[in-house]
């Protein structure tokens, strides 16, 4: 495999970043994922950091060196997480469970697969021009369906964040698997949560992709996106990663050829290193690190 990949995780205006990301790629298979984390303080980025963790070891355990069924692999990992999150409330006695979204991308052999819950979402880019998207499992997305709605309304909405499938509510989520597609030279795949795509129209998400490598052109579109929301900048965060199979242009692609099987790059950040800009004590990033490591821990021992 050959591909550029760029990931970024701002916390806007908040004063916590409850979003996580990592992509983690073998010599044959490429895994990327986001989850926005929803719930109280420290809960949330919990939620969401045990969704990344729990899929990126999955992934290493499954991918020798690529998964046997990607669409089974992406539906066992995010209940697996689910379960994770489930486990940790309760062994913590918590009134309300932690939740958060998921989008998550397999690439391998050429062909993507993808997974959804809640209003993250993915952008496959072609040619300057979007040519796929998820659709957010939210009240307002009901209503664009049904024609209530115009699609450009949909950021400013009232009922925007109500979102209806999420990891760690009592109903399980209902992961919506998007049928896989050849992946064509120069094709880019974007993983955002909603602090990067809802104040900024398509057509600038589109056109990210039609120049700039990927280290600058997504910066600059984060900071379009944190400028439009304002003060009130939700946490933003993204993943984008172009296709570049051939070697059609020379710049920063990763090239896997010389990997050896079994062997992995991982790009998931601990709790510790993705909280480092929060206002968290020392001690509460040494709990939280502990917990998420029991939780996984009592988690792998389920299988």
């Amino acid at each position: 495999m050959k591909f550029s990949i760029y990931q970024e995780s701002r916390k806007g205006g908040r004063k916590y970043n409850q979003d996580r990301m990592g992509y983690v790629f073998s010599r044959d298979a490429l895994m990327m994922v986001v989850a926005d984390g929803m719930g109280g303080h420290l809960h949330g980025e919990i939620a969401a950091q045990l969704t990344v963790e729990f899929m990126g070891e999955k992934f290493q355990r499954e991918a020798k060196s690529k998964l046997p069924d990607p669409v089974r692999f992406l539906n066992e990992a995010i209940a697996g997480a689910h379960n994770a999150i489930l486990r940790y409330a309760d062994a913590h006695a918590l009134l309300e469970t932690p939740r958060t979204t998921v989008v998550a991308v397999v690439v391998q052999e050429g062909w993507t697969w993808w997974a959804h819950v809640g209003d993250s979402r993915i952008y496959l880019v072609r040619a300057g021009q979007i040519a796929t998207q998820t659709r957010d499992h939210s009240k307002v997305q009901q209503l664009v369906l049904q024609g209530l709605v115009r699609e450009e309304a949909v950021a400013n909405h009232p009922d925007r964040n109500k979102i209806f499938n999420c990891l760690g509510a009592h109903v399980p989520p209902q992961v919506e698997i998007t049928p896989k597609v050849r992946l064509q030279e120069r094709d880019s795949m974007l993983l955002c949560t909603d602090g990067l795509w809802g104040p900024i129209p398509s057509r600038l998400i589109a056109g990210a992709f039609t120049g700039e490598p990927l280290n600058r052109s997504i910066p600059a579109l984060m900071t379009q996106s944190e400028r439009r929301a304002g003060a009130d900048c939700d946490n933003v965060t993204a993943i984008a990663m172009t296709w570049n199979e051939l070697g059609t242009v020379e710049d920063d692609s990763i090239s896997t050829l010389m990997m050896p099987a079994g062997e992995f790059s991982s790009q998931i950040e601990g709790f510790e290193a993705a909280a480092e800009k929060d206002t968290l004590t020392d001690d509460e990033i040494e709990q939280a690190i502990a917990e998420i490591r029991d939780a996984l821990a009592k988690s792998n021992a389920q299988k």
